[in-house]
């Protein structure tokens, strides 16, 4: 970069040079809105919707439920948990089939995963009456483990990360031993993008003896999973996000094969029953992963994620992964240029080895600064303390889209009422905490 050069300039130029290399730069026009001005850096929360769904979907109500009515559960709708299930597996898990169900919402499969894990722990062991997890997890996540550790009995044992990063070996070494019972860890932070080694981390869990339960909701479908080859227990991710299942879409659980006929999940549903038209007077569980349903399948739901997990087949989740670090560094060095000098500094991992999907920028006057880039159709997202989250979905996303809402930031922390270009710079060099 020539030092003499407008630094805008500079990443204009070098955006349009990525845009033009970049092998999945065809894929954004699948999706709504994607020819319109408007900058997206929220599709960790909430993907866009691929156009062809709106066509699937209309075809499923007129041909499927308007044309086959009830008996469209005997043809396909039974088995379309199982059948999208192996699919997000293959594409994005590293699972082999049989292992990964879509069900309920993410709350309640992480709580239905959760509560059977320890319940057979205990079993086992009834020494081992502990749950690890880190105090910066998502909140679900922590709620989650408050709740149940109180209805079992058993003892919540905190790990303290610093929020700019996640659980790593170390941490996670210091928290398990012969009385850990479960491990829920986050593959990626929420807050920071922190991206944690899966391989490493279920190997020390498992060898304290505890089993591991790993939350994807921030990787499936952005950053490559193998929880086979991890040896990994148990997972639980949702499709909203990455897999642009649309608001509210149903999450999936992965639970190894190994477990199947010995884990017992708390929700006994008539669906995770061995003959589910029975109606028999005694639950018994059916074999495989349907004994980890409880409710009816919410096959509208599942409908729409199918197109994007189509896109996902055709550029295969390394090209996606390749894709998103060569967003967040782009990101990350426009930050560097542009927002630096305004005294915003880098709240997430600067190694991309080490990051997830997005970016986490941060200054205390973020609030501000995203009320007002809402309003100007530039959509990040807010988290405390003093974090604004620029989330890239690799598939959906270009370079220039990404340079202007970090051209967007940096004129609206300009303004005066927004407080950032009165603050003192921050120095230049490695993310540091927020206090």
């Amino acid at each position: 970069m020539d030092p003499l050069e407008p630094p805008h300039h500079s990443f204009r130029a070098e955006a349009q040079r990525l845009d033009a290399a970049d092998p999945l730069a065809p894929h954004r026009d699948a999706f709504v809105g994607s020819e319109s001005p408007l900058v997206y850096f929220d599709g960790n929360s909430l993907g866009r919707p691929p156009r062809a769904t709106a066509d699937r979907l209309a075809r499923f109500v007129t041909d499927e439920w308007g044309g086959r009515l009830i008996r469209g559960w005997d043809e396909a709708w039974m088995e379309l948990p199982f059948v999208i299930g192996d699919r997000i597996g293959a594409l994005a898990l590293g699972a082999a089939s049989g292992q990964t169900v879509i069900g309920d919402s993410t709350t309640v499969l992480l709580y239905k995963m959760l509560r059977a894990a320890l319940d057979a722990q205990t079993a086992r062991d009834p020494e081992r009456v502990e749950i690890v997890v880190g105090r910066d997890d998502f909140p679900t996540d922590r709620y989650l483990v408050e709740g149940i550790a109180a209805e079992r009995g058993a003892r919540v044992v905190w790990i303290d990360v610093d929020t700019t990063r996640g659980v790593d070996a170390d941490l996670l070494r210091a928290a398990v031993g012969s009385r850990t019972a479960v491990v829920l860890l986050s593959h990626v932070s929420y807050r920071s993008g922190f991206l944690a080694d899966g391989a490493e981390l279920t190997a020390i869990a498992r060898r304290a003896g505890a089993l591991v339960l790993w939350d994807l909701c921030h990787s499936a479908g952005s950053v490559p999973v193998e929880l086979d080859a991890w040896g990994a227990d148990l997972a639980v991710g949702c499709t909203y996000k990455y897999l642009n299942g649309g608001p509210g879409s149903p999450a999936f659980a992965y639970v190894a094969a190994r477990h199947h006929a010995t884990l017992t999940q708390p929700v006994q549903g008539w669906m995770g029953a061995a003959d589910v038209f029975s109606m028999g007077p005694r639950y018994r569980p059916a074999e495989g992963m349907r004994r980890f349903l409880s409710g009816t399948p919410p096959v509208l739901a599942m409908i729409a994620m199918q197109d994007t997990l189509d896109l996902l087949a055709d550029a295969r989740i390394a090209a996606v992964r390749a894709k998103s670090v060569a967003l967040t560094e782009f990101a990350v060095r426009v930050a560097d240029g542009i927002l630096s000098p305004l005294g915003v500094r880098l709240a997430s991992p600067r190694d991309p080895a080490e990051r997830g999907g997005h970016v986490t920028l941060s200054h205390p006057a973020m609030r501000a600064v995203t009320a007002r880039l809402w309003k100007d159709d530039v959509i990040p997202d807010y988290r405390d303390p003093h974090g604004l989250r620029i989330g890239l979905s690799p598939l959906s996303t270009s370079f220039t889209e990404t340079l202007a809402g970090m051209q967007a930031v940096a004129a609206a922390g300009a303004r005066r009422e927004l407080s950032l270009s009165l603050l003192p710079p921050h120095r230049s060099g490695p993310p540091r905490t927020d206090g």
